[in-house]
């Protein structure tokens, strides 16, 4: 079973002051780049995986999806999906992505924000999506960068160059980590960019797109915390086709 962080009182009070909490997709710098990699969403029938606070979902059925499915492991993130949704083409149920089971060739899209790096065994999880998925389906999600997972220590150094780095420790060795970020104790679990693409195309998905996100000047002059975003990408945005 995932760790069900969201759910502790700690991490959970945290999490919702953080700008994406509080004003949604508008909130998450991410988001026009991934807008990019979605297909038309009219009469699409939907699954969220790891939807949170239902900010995609209710966004999806305002474009035209026919039906949506937001899924997520943690009863404070659904309960407050549920209230905060009228939408009656919307529908959300607590379910663990570890052991997830859809139904076969059930919907267009399968999307993500910022879940799977939670997850132990995500090769089980692509191949639950690839066969939930009908043909010629889109799967787009967002997974904190492996690089950002990797690092030594916390803050920057200053390079001979004068240029900002960012020094990473252990790319190449994958598997648990365990990091304090809002609550101590948060684990993730990570994987190279290699492995999570050539996971995908094990399973029968064909790679569409791969963005190794950065915020535009216009974001940065907006929001300067998002400066170092430019020399050490914190998300990657992979879309597949199945």
């Amino acid at each position: 079973m995932a760790q069900n962080i969201y759910d502790t009182a700690e991490f959970f009070e945290g999490y919702s002051r953080l700008p994406r909490s509080r004003h949604g997709l508008d909130g998450a710098p991410e988001w026009p780049a991934i807008r990019a990699l979605l297909p038309s969403l009219s009469g699409k029938r939907v699954v969220d995986l790891g939807c949170g606070f239902g900010w995609f979902a209710r966004w999806a059925a305002d474009q035209g999806a026919a039906r949506v499915t937001g899924i997520d492991l943690s009863e404070n993130m659904i309960e407050r999906a549920r209230r905060e949704t009228a939408d009656g083409r919307v529908e959300y149920r607590i379910a663990d992505l570890e052991t997830l089971d859809l139904p076969a060739a059930a919907y267009d899209l399968a999307y993500s924000s910022l879940a799977f790096h939670y997850l132990e065994d995500f090769g089980r999880l692509v191949r639950t999506v690839h066969r939930a998925l009908d043909s010629g389906a889109r799967f787009v999600f967002t997974i904190e960068h492996p690089i950002y997972m990797a690092p030594a220590r916390p803050g920057w150094s200053t390079a001979d160059n004068g240029r900002m780095c960012w020094p990473i420790d252990g790319y190449s060795v994958e598997g648990r980590r365990v990091t304090d970020w809002l609550a101590k104790g948060v684990v993730k679990h990570h994987r190279t960019i290699g492995t999570t693409l050539n996971t995908l195309m094990a399973a029968g998905f064909a790679i569409r797109g791969v963005v190794e996100f950065a915020p535009t000047v216009d974001q940065i002059a907006a929001e300067p915390r998002l400066a170092p975003e430019v020399e050490r990408p914190m998300i990657l945005i992979v879309s597949a086709e199945c």
